[in-house]
């Protein structure tokens, strides 16, 4: 009697798993479903996460210390900046050695605890690989600019002084352009950006065989992915042609894209991506949607995910963006891989300054829920949400109003360029201090204790005066803070996969203050409306009517008078439709 009642208590299991499984089991066979589609990614910049030595510093301990926040979040997948040894020229993307961690980080043993750690709480990790220059720290420089027959010497562009001047090439940093010369072999080497970052030479199979070492060298470690930093830049016209004037303004046309990256890339899927259960993202996705399908589109066997760049730089200066033009770029680039390839959808990341100064409202009155209608809006896109760190919590801008305060190599390059152009500084620094990466770089705002809980120390930058109220500890107790809602979005996505894969359709386009779309997949169908202004906006919809369930809302209710619908300022709505 006890086997046949063991028996039936186990079937009952059996059946109730069955029965409770997630919407996952409805979606359709045919869609081909990966993990790093399905996964919400949140990118943390180390050394301003969490340091526990006191240094001022974050490492890797300071991760590990707050593993279980990162899992509390809903996210799935973790996307670090560069953590290997470097001068920090440019904060870690001027690599001297890609096997080493940098000690300020902690050791190879603190960084195998913290890849474990995620791992057991089914957390991905992804791998910032900066291979399109090096540091001229790296052990390959110094062999490649000591002597014109040293065997290092085609790792690196050179171009010898005798031949005359290179063709000029624009530089994103370095204010006097792109070649510098260096006495010792009397030469010059290219640097797309700072000087102290020399360009590989990826025409050289011997550079491509090292880069394809060290991935597989992570790989082993458990790395679940590689983020390919300015990656579309690695191929080159080695000839290197004189380029009309003014292309720099054009950069990604002329610098991107080069005559062999395709070449390299099915090699690197050859030899790498295709042995491991891992994913590539490049930086960047060429000046066209064919050059983005021609990085991802499974059956290119290149990359996974597109990274573009188009979403972001609508809003690089004070006078904001349009919502025409927002509604615009996120409609077209879903058309366009509406059937084939995978896009990354993100507001903003370490590049960019915070999310909320450029796309929401940081006042008081309304920086609760903007950062709630944008972190709605990313989370409910076809596509993979990248989340920056801070942004889960609403941080703000920092105001830094003059140069000295800057550190940042791609600032102060900025600030050269201006002031060798003649440009009103005065309204540069306007610009710079809106704008600037430097503040989506300060430390993370745990608590209200000093120095937001980041650290025991002085930090490496100064923490935003705005820490006591805005940090993890306080937004943890409130049940309506954007900390909160962006858990119950994270919980929605993963629990609908309508979310995730569902087609997209745009809904009143035109509309001056709403952006309004629906997603579909099979039977299940979301309206998602979503208010971009400071103030009531109203809309008519016959989708409305048809309203079954409000998942998400940022507000106490909505307002919905036979499909008419009026939003509160910032309103964020998800919702169930026939």
């Amino acid at each position: 009697m006890k086997r046949n009642t063991s028996w039936i208590i186990l079937l009952l299991i059996v059946f109730a798993a069955i029965c409770c499984q997630s919407p996952k089991s409805n979606v359709d066979s045919s869609i081909d479903r990966k993990w790093w589609k399905e996964a919400v990614l949140y990118q943390i910049y180390p050394q301003s996460f969490k340091d526990t030595d006191g240094d001022g510093f974050g490492d890797f301990k300071g991760v590990v210390e707050k593993l279980d926040y990162l899992q509390s979040l809903g996210i799935n997948m973790v996307w670090m900046n560069p953590f290997f040894d470097s001068p920090l020229v440019d904060n870690g993307y001027d690599v001297s050695d890609y096997r080493e961690v940098l000690p300020r980080y902690g050791t190879m043993a603190d960084f195998q605890e913290m890849l474990d750690g995620m791992h057991e709480r089914g957390i991905k990790f992804v791998l910032d690989m900066v291979v399109n220059h090096t540091s001229v720290e790296h052990e390959w420089f110094k062999q490649s600019r000591s002597s014109r027959d040293n065997p290092y010497r085609d790792y690196y562009h050179w171009w010898p002084a005798e031949k005359g001047e290179p063709p000029y090439r624009y530089s994103l940093f370095d204010p006097e352009g792109a070649w510098e010369y260096d006495s010792l072999t009397n030469a010059y080497y290219l640097h797309y950006f700072a000087d102290a970052q020399p360009d590989l030479n990826w025409e050289n199979p011997k550079v491509r065989q090292e880069v394809y070492d060290i991935m597989k060298f992570w790989a082993e470690k458990g790395v679940d992915g590689f983020r390919m930093d300015a990656f579309q830049y690695v191929s080159k016209d080695t000839a290197f042609p004189v380029w009309p004037e003014g292309y720099e303004k054009d950069f990604n046309k002329y610098c991107g894209m080069g005559p062999d990256l395709h070449p390299y890339l099915k090699e690197m899927y050859e030899q790498v991506l295709s042995k491991y259960d891992i994913f590539a993202v490049s930086e960047g996705a060429g000046t066209t949607f064919q050059d983005a399908h021609d990085l991802v589109d499974a059956d290119r066997n290149e990359l996974q995910m597109a990274y573009h760049f188009e979403s972001v730089g609508m809003s690089r200066t004070t006078d904001g963006y349009k919502l025409a033009e927002f509604k615009k770029v996120f409609t077209r680039w879903d058309s366009a891989f509406a059937d084939k390839g995978w896009l990354a959808i993100y507001l903003s990341n370490h590049d960019n300054s915070r999310l909320v100064n450029r796309f929401g409202n940081p006042s008081p009155e309304f920086r609760t829920v903007s950062t709630q209608m944008l972190n709605t809006f990313m989370l409910s896109m076809r596509g993979t949400p990248y989340t920056y760190y801070g942004d889960e919590l609403g941080m703000t801008n920092i105001d830094m109003p003059t140069i000295e305060e800057y550190v940042d190599v791609s600032a102060l390059g900025d600030y050269g360029k201006a002031k060798a152009q003649g440009k009103d500084l005065d309204e540069f620094m306007v610009q710079l201090n809106y704008n600037s990466r430097e503040n989506g770089r300060t430390p993370m705002q745990w608590d209200d204790t000093p120095n937001a809980g980041f650290t025991t120390g002085v930090p490496w930058k100064r923490v935003n005066e705005n820490y006591k109220e805005i940090n993890v500890a306080a937004e943890n107790q409130d049940p309506n803070s954007i900390l909160n809602h962006f858990r119950k979005m994270t919980r929605l996505r993963k629990d609908n996969l309508v979310l995730v894969y569902g087609d997209y359709h745009i809904l009143q386009a035109e509309h001056p203050d709403i952006y309004a779309y629906t997603r579909t997949l099979g039977d299940q169908k979301m309206l998602v409306l979503l208010n971009f202004k400071d103030h009531d906006s109203s809309i008519e919809l016959p989708e409305a009517k048809g309203i079954r369930e409000i998942l998400i809302d940022n507000y106490d209710g909505l307002t919905n008078e036979n499909g008419k619908v009026v939003l509160k300022p910032y309103q964020a709505v998800v919702c169930k439709i026939e």
